[in-house]
């Protein structure tokens, strides 16, 4: 372990450019759903939307979560101890349901392209919001460490 030590803020830097990265995708999938729940009637500016939705949340989405669990994860083996305090599992717990936030972006995305998601832009405009607190939540744990 004491060779991934070394690299420790190598990891670092890299968990953090995947992870803004991936709130990234975060907060504009949803607007993209909005856009598409509120102008079903426009199949043309739909197909051009859903191209938009498949590529966010395939080729960014999908590398930049692979790419913070795995940081994320060498980071943890190169400083053990980070798991003896309060404030990381708390972070990894948000990071856990951001996660299957990302999941089920995935299935909006299918269930609109495929015409059966019956939610709203509105609907989808306050389901943006989630990772906003999540973001909230992790920098201050990590910034401030509480616990």
């Amino acid at each position: 372990m004491e060779a991934l030590a070394d690299y420790y803020g190598y990891f670092r830097f890299a968990h953090y450019i995947f992870f803004v990265s991936w709130m990234a995708m975060l907060f504009y999938q949803p607007r993209l759903y909005v856009y598409h729940a509120e102008n079903m009637d426009k199949p043309d500016f739909v197909k051009v939307v859903e191209v938009m939705e498949y590529k966010m949340y395939n080729y960014i989405g999908w590398v930049a979560i692979i790419g913070s669990f795995t940081t994320g994860a060498l980071i943890l083996l190169a400083v053990p101890g980070l798991l003896s305090s309060g404030y990381i599992h708390l972070k990894l717990t948000v990071v856990v349901l951001l996660a299957i936030y990302h999941f089920s972006l995935g299935w909006y995305m299918k269930t609109l392209k495929e015409g059966r998601c019956k939610k709203s832009g509105m609907f989808f405009r306050g389901y943006n919001e989630i990772p906003t607190v999540a973001l909230i939540i992790i920098i201050w744990m990590i910034v401030f460490k509480p616990f």
